[in-house]
Parts: C-alpha cells; sequence; structure tokens
C-alpha cells in the first residue's frame, strides 16, 4: 500500500501539463518535501533561534516603530494591534500585549545617546537578519546581501512595515465603524456580502503580509505567484493554528497552576515558536514551487557522477555561449540556466562558481547577475572546461590520496587521451554545431 502512494506521487512529471491533476499532483510533492525538511530538524532548529531572537528584539524593534508612526499619528494603536496579532492567547493576549507596549513605553529613545542609540537599531536589524539568514538557508542561498543592500532592505521593513500594518488595521477598523456598517448594510445583499467579508479579511491581511516577507527578504528573486503560493498555505496554517492554540490556552489551565507567573511567556514563546515554523514552511514551498526542479531530484545533497559532471558543465558553457553570441531568448542568470536543465539551482551553482575560478565564466554586475563567457568562445577550449568540470567538487584534496605507481600513470593517460581525443576544439565549435542540428531538425519538421 505503501509503495502504491509513493508511485502515485512520484512517478507523475507535473512539468508535462498544467491540468488540475498536474497542479494537485504539484501541491502533493510539495508538500511531501516540505515533510522530509520538516522531520529533518533544521526548520524546527531555525524556529526556536527566531523565537529567541524575536524575545530579545521585539522591544527594541516596536520601540522604533513608534518612533516612525508618531510622524503618522497613529502609535497609540499599538496596543489594539498587538491584541489582534496575539488574539490565538486567549485571555492572556491583552495581559501580553499590556506588559509589551510597557515595556516600550518605559524606553525613552530620546535619552539613549548616540551608542544606546546604535544598539538599540542593532537589536532590531538583528532578528531581521536572522529571517534572512533563515529563509536564504530554505532557498538554498550561499550569497548574502551587501553591506549597502542589507541597510536599505532592513530599514524598509523596519519603517515601512508598521505603516502598512497599521494602516491595514486601520482600514479593518474603518469597515466594522458603525456609519458605515449602517451605510453598507442598507444596500441590497450587502449585509451576506459584510459577514463574509468580515471573516475573510484577517485572513487577507495575512497572505499579503506572508506574501511581501516572501518576495523581500530572500536573498534572490522571489516571483509573485510563488510567493502567493507560499503565503495562501501558510496563511491557511496560520488560521487553523490559532483557532487550534486558542481552543488548547482556554481548555488547559494545568500549565497556569504548574508554572504560575511564567505561563504568560510560556504561552508566548510556544506561540512564536508555531509562528515561525509556519512562516518557514510557507518560505519552503514558495521555494520548491518556483524550482519544480527540485521536485524531480528529491534528495537534500544531491552528488553527481563524472559524467554527469561533464553534462551539466558543457551544458552550461553552451547556454552561457548561446546567449552571448546569439542572443537567444535565455537569459543566462542561475534560475534560468537551473530551470533549462532541470538540475537544482545550488547544484549548478557549485558548477558555475569551478568555473568561474577557473576563469571560463564570469558575473555581470546587474540584478540578477547573469553568466557571460571568461573570454572569446573561440578560445575556450572543450577540454579546459571538462577539467574544469571534474574538479568542482575537490576543494584541492586529490592530490592527498594515496595511489601507486600504476594507478597514478594510467590516471596520466586517461588526461592525455582527453587531450588528444577533443585536440583544440572549442565551445564555438560546439555552438556551431548545435545550431547544426537544430536547422536538421527544423528542416525535418
Amino acid at each position: 500500500m505503501l509503495e502504491r502512494i509513493i508511485r502515485y506521487i512520484w512517478e507523475y512529471e507535473v512539468s508535462e501539463g498544467a491540468s488540475v491533476h498536474a497542479a494537485l499532483h504539484r501541491f502533493i510533492q510539495i508538500m511531501a518535501m516540505v515533510a522530509r525538511d520538516l522531520m529533518g530538524g533544521m526548520i524546527t532548529l531555525r524556529a526556536m533561534s527566531l523565537v529567541y531572537t524575536t524575545l530579545l528584539s521585539i522591544v527594541p524593534l516596536l520601540a522604533v516603530s513608534i518612533s516612525v508612526l508618531k510622524g503618522f499619528g497613529v502609535h497609540d494603536q499599538l496596543e489594539p494591534t498587538l491584541t489582534q496579532v496575539l488574539a490565538p492567547l486567549g485571555e492572556k493576549n491583552a495581559e501580553v500585549s499590556a506588559r509589551i507596549v510597557e515595556f516600550v513605553e518605559n524606553m525613552e529613545i530620546g535619552v539613549l545617546g548616540a551608542v544606546g542609540l546604535t544598539l538599540l537599531i542593532y537589536t532590531a536589524v538583528s532578528l531581521i537578519q536572522k529571517i534572512e539568514s533563515a529563509f536564504n538557508y530554505t532557498w538554498r542561498l550561499q550569497g548574502s546581501r551587501t553591506l549597502m543592500q542589507r541597510f536599505s532592505d532592513y530599514l524598509s521593513v523596519i519603517m515601512v512595515g508598521p505603516v502598512l500594518v497599521f494602516s491595514a488595521v486601520g482600514i479593518t477598523a474603518s469597515l466594522s465603524s458603525n456609519y458605515i456598517v449602517e451605510f453598507l448594510n442598507s444596500l441590497p445583499y450587502m449585509s451576506d456580502l459584510l459577514r463574509i467579508s468580515g471573516k475573510a479579511l484577517p485572513f487577507l491581511l495575512v497572505i499579503v503580509a506572508f506574501t511581501f516577507i516572501y518576495m523581500l527578504v530572500p536573498n534572490t528573486r522571489v516571483r509573485f505567484r510563488s510567493a502567493l503560493y507560499g503565503a495562501t498555505v501558510a496563511g491557511v496554517l496560520w488560521q487553523i493554528a490559532g483557532i487550534l492554540f486558542t481552543s488548547f490556552v482556554g481548555g488547559s489551565g494545568s500549565y497556569t497552576a504548574i508554572y504560575s507567573g511564567l505561563a504568560i511567556l510560556l504561552v508566548f514563546m510556544i506561540w512564536l515558536y508555531l509562528s515561525w515554523i509556519i512562516l518557514l514552511i510557507g518560505a519552503s514551498i514558495s521555494f520548491y514551487h518556483q524550482h519544480p526542479e527540485h521536485l524531480k531530484w528529491r534528495k537534500t545533497d544531491v552528488y553527481l557522477s563524472s559524467k554527469m559532471r561533464d553534462q551539466l558543465a558543457l551544458q552550461a558553457m553552451l547556454s552561457i555561449a548561446r546567449a552571448h553570441d546569439r542572443a537567444a531568448e535565455l537569459a543566462p542568470t542561475l534560475e534560468n540556466l537551473a530551470t533549462y536543465q532541470q538540475v537544482p539551482i545550488d547544484v549548478l551553482q557549485r558548477m558555475l562558481k569551478a568555473l568561474q575560478q577557473d576563469g571560463l565564466v564570469q558575473q555581470s554586475a546587474g540584478e540578477p547577475p547573469r553568466f557571460v563567457p571568461g573570454y572569446s568562445i573561440e578560445r575556450i577550449r572543450l577540454v579546459d572546461i571538462l577539467r574544469s568540470a571534474r574538479e568542482a567538487e575537490d576543494e584541492g584534496h586529490s592530490d592527498s590520496f594515496r595511489s601507486d605507481a600504476a594507478v597514478t600513470e594510467l590516471l596520466e593517460r586517461l588526461e592525455q587521451n582527453l587531450e588528444s581525443g577533443l585536440g583544440d576544439e572549442n565551445l564555438a565549435e560546439l555552438l556551431q554545431h548545435y545550431e547544426d542540428k537544430a536547422r536538421d531538425e527544423a528542416s525535418l519538421v
């Protein structure tokens, strides 16, 4: 039975069609991969790290946000907004919100001085930096933003984020005002529509907030469709978790008797932990939706054979040469090359890094960066590409292996055969051969 379920999930290529059946299979495959990642432990580990950072950063972050919100005259709405955000805590949400606001109000930013203000901003920024690190891990990204990019992006989150949140809360409050409700209820069919909208609006606001986070925080270009896909699933999980957590808090009084005054902090930490797990799950869903090639490979760590590395390097160089000299439609970005070759993006990234270290390719300064040949394609020999591919993951340790003289001589003969077999064939000749084959296939059609 289990084998039949596994075959049903994985023996279907979701890229072959755009039907409802294909969409269902892709969703099942994505959820299976996310479940695997969740059981692997890294999502939960990073969620626990974010809980700790949140406890340290929440008061400084809100203090910085209030200084921005005072310019809009809506800083008095901090406690009602926190009460709505912490609604899953049940009866404890008002108490927790009041405690947080009390800490924030006791923090006088004006008397901190230059050093104190710097530490305050650093503490607030460190939370966003930890979130970016967690998202970059989910997206298999090894690089990080430059200092200037971090400064501008993080400040935009700290400054613009609270304004968007309080604007959303203000819209919700406006829709619930008596005058507006009475006017809309006087219109035909509006009473039922208002009731449905009142229940759907918080859910939609959560999806919008998650979509904004998934597109802005990772250090890569996230498509809106993929971010919305992950945000919708995470939003549903958020609402379900909120309902279940509220019933748990309301139906269990034993934790209060056991932990006494620490019960509020314990409940708050548990909800933070669940919230971060849900947010990271949504980020993982967005990643697999944007990179379905990972669904095909399924493994966390992919190691290629020598033949597969040769194929990967030659095809990548051919695609880069096509785009550079012939203005191909496929822009040679890391994501596009990985999608075209149907390989995990981190695997191709390792190969391109090796090719770049050998001077065969270079990255442009644009965003997203594109790959171009390191020099004229007439001078890039195929044998050099293959050598770079075979040394891509040895990390300089190949010479540390012990080998007898017979083995060493055999390897030298193989290298000589490779050199004599390919001779001075270069990337330009491979590109010409590709174009000749494409014309022959087109003429047959």
